[in-house]
C-alpha cells in the first residue's frame, strides 16, 4: 500500500539541502561594505578606465513648450558597470545570487543630463543599484526630465522637432570613466496626442578642451518628433482660409450696400485675432517666421489691398459728376482692355441730348386766335391742350425762339418752325415768359442726362474694377496658399497621416 502524498512530500524534503539565503545575504552585506569607499573608483588597476555602458527608455514626451523651448519627457536612464569590490563566491554565501544597494552605500557614475531645465538639475529618482556576483551592476533611475530643445517653428504647425538630450560623467574624464552607448529603447513609448514619435538615434562623441589634454566622452539622444497637425488645421487654418475666402465677397457685394468697407474691417480684425492666438505660444525669436504667420501675415496684405480697392471702387461708384469726367487713358485702360479681358459689356451710349432729330414738314402755325388766347396750338397737325405741356416742348426742341434769325418757316435750325406770324412779332410777354421757362427746364433737362451719362460711366468703371480685384485676389490668394502651406518639407506626409 503507497504512502500518502503529503508524507512522500515530507519525506522528499527531509533530504533537500536547506538554503538559509536570510543569514547569508545580511553576512555578505556586512563583508562586502566592511572596507567599501563609495567615492573610490571600483577598479583592479586604477590606470585603467572603468567601462559604463549608457542607455534610456523613452517612456513618454509629456509636453514641448515651444515659447520657452523646453522639452519634459518621461525616461528610464541604464546604466551598467563591473564593480570590482562587489564581488562573491555563490557557492560561499547559497541563494545569494544578487544584491540591492543604496546610491549612499556604493559607487554610481556622475553622469548627469548637461542640458537640463530643472530647477534642481538632476531629476533622476535615486533608485537602488542591482549587484550580481560577477559584481556587475545595473542602475535604472527614472526621471520626469526637463531639458532645453532649439525648437525651429519655421514650419509650424508642419514642423519636425529633434531634440538633444546629451549626458556625461560630470567629474570623470574619458581616462577614468569611459561612456560608451547602448541604443535606446522605446517599446514601452506612450503615444502623444500632440507629437508623433519618429525615432531615438544616439551618438558618442568625445571633447577636447584646451585646458586639458584628457578626452570627455558624453552620449547625445536625438528625440526626433514631428507635430500631429489635424489640431492646428481644425482651428487655426481652416477659419483662416474660410476668413481668406470671405476677402472675394468684399467684392461681390454691390457698392449702393453700404457695407463693402465694413466687411473688409471685419476680416481684417479676425485675423488679427487668430494671429495673436498663434504669437502666444510662438517663441518671441526673430530666427524664422512660423509657416502659419507667414499664411496668417500675406492673408492681412490681402485683406489689406481689398480695402484700399474697396475705396477706390467706392469712389468710383459716387463719384459726383461735377467733379469732372473721367481721364481719357483711364477709359482706354478700364473700358476697352479690361472689360474686354473680363468680358463686360459696356452699358449701350445714348445720341446727343442736346438735340433730337426733327423733320422738314414739322411747323408751328400760330393764328390770331393764339395770339389772344395761348391755349391751342397746331403743331404739324398735332394739337396740344396748353403751352405748359413742358414735355411736348421740350420734345419738339425750343432753342432761341426769341431770336427771329431762327424762327423762319419751314426751317429746323431752330427744332421749331414758326408760319407767318413770328414769335418775335407777338410781342405776348405771357407767351414768352413760358418759352423761357421751357427753355430753363430743357436746360436743365439736358445737364442732367449729361451728368447722368457721366454717372453711369464712373458707376461702370467701378465695376470693371471691382470684377478685376476679384479675379486678382482669386488667383492671389489661391497662389498664396499653395505656395506657403505647401511648401512644408512633410506636409503630404502630415495631411495624409491625420486627415486620411
Amino acid at each position: 500500500m503507497g504512502l500518502p502524498l503529503c508524507l512522500r512530500l515530507a519525506v522528499i524534503a527531509a533530504f533537500l539541502p536547506v538554503t538559509l539565503q536570510g543569514p547569508h545575504q545580511r553576512t555578505l552585506l556586512k563583508e562586502l561594505l566592511k572596507d567599501y569607499n563609495r567615492m573610490e573608483r571600483p577598479v583592479a588597476n586604477d590606470s585603467q578606465p572603468l567601462t559604463v555602458h549608457f542607455s534610456l527608455s523613452l517612456m513618454q514626451i509629456m509636453d514641448v513648450d515651444e515659447k520657452n523651448q523646453v522639452l519634459t519627457s518621461n525616461i528610464w536612464l541604464q546604466m551598467y558597470w563591473y564593480d570590482h569590490y562587489l564581488r562573491w563566491n555563490q557557492s560561499d554565501y547559497p541563494g545569494v545570487k544578487n544584491l540591492r544597494f543604496t546610491t549612499d552605500q556604493v559607487w554610481t557614475p556622475d553622469i548627469l543630463l548637461y542640458n537640463s531645465a530643472d530647477e534642481r538639475f538632476d531629476a533622476s529618482f535615486k533608485t537602488n543599484v542591482l549587484v550580481n556576483s560577477s559584481g556587475y551592476c545595473q542602475y535604472l533611475p527614472p526621471g520626469i526630465f526637463m531639458s532645453t530643445c532649439n525648437v525651429d517653428v519655421r514650419w509650424f504647425p508642419f514642423d519636425t522637432q529633434k531634440c538633444e538630450l546629451k549626458f556625461g560623467s560630470w567629474t570623470y574624464d574619458g581616462w577614468l570613466l569611459d561612456l560608451q552607448m547602448n541604443d535606446a529603447d522605446i517599446s514601452g513609448y506612450l503615444q502623444n496626442g500632440e507629437w508623433d514619435l519618429i525615432g531615438v538615434p544616439g551618438s558618442r562623441s568625445e571633447i577636447f578642451y584646451d585646458c586639458c589634454k584628457e578626452p570627455y566622452p558624453d552620449v547625445t539622444f536625438y528625440i526626433t518628433i514631428r507635430r500631429r497637425t489635424l489640431y492646428y488645421a481644425l482651428n487655426l487654418l481652416i477659419p483662416c482660409v474660410l476668413l481668406s475666402s470671405m476677402t472675394l465677397l468684399v467684392f461681390l457685394l454691390p457698392a449702393d450696400s453700404g457695407e463693402k468697407i465694413s466687411l473688409g474691417i471685419t476680416v481684417l480684425l479676425s485675423l488679427t485675432v487668430f494671429m495673436l492666438l498663434v504669437a502666444e505660444i510662438m517663441p518671441a525669436t526673430s530666427d524664422s517666421i512660423p509657416l502659419i504667420g507667414q499664411y496668417f501675415a500675406s492673408t492681412m496684405i490681402i485683406v489689406g489691398l481689398s480695402v484700399i480697392a474697396t475705396v477706390v471702387v467706392l469712389q468710383y461708384h459716387h463719384h459726383d459728376p461735377t467733379g469732372g469726367k473721367m481721364p481719357k487713358w483711364v477709359q482706354l485702360f478700364l473700358f476697352h482692355w479690361v472689360a474686354w479681358f473680363l468680358r463686360m459689356k459696356r452699358p449701350g451710349e445714348t445720341g446727343d441730348p442736346e438735340r433730337p432729330p426733327c423733320k422738314q414738314n414739322h411747323h408751328v402755325h400760330v393764328t390770331s386766335s393764339h395770339l389772344q388766347t395761348p391755349s391751342t396750338l397746331t403743331m404739324g397737325g398735332i394739337h396740344t391742350s396748353s403751352l405748359n405741356n413742358n414735355g411736348n416742348l421740350l420734345y419738339i426742341g425750343f432753342q432761341n425762339l426769341d431770336d427771329p434769325s431762327h424762327v423762319e418757316g419751314g426751317t429746323c435750325s431752330s427744332g421749331l418752325g414758326i408760319g407767318t406770324a413770328g414769335i418775335g412779332s407777338i410781342g405776348d410777354p405771357q407767351l414768352n415768359s413760358i418759352l423761357e421757362e421751357v427753355r430753363f427746364i430743357a436746360d436743365r433737362f439736358r445737364e442732367q442726362d449729361a451728368g447722368e451719362t457721366i454717372t453711369e460711366q464712373w458707376k461702370f468703371a467701378a465695376a470693371v474694377i471691382d470684377r478685376l480685384c476679384l479675379v486678382a485676389f482669386s488667383i492671389f490668394n489661391i497662389i498664396c496658399t499653395i505656395s506657403i502651406l505647401m511648401s512644408a518639407p512633410n506636409f503630404v506626409e502630415a495631411v495624409s497621416k491625420d486627415f486620411i
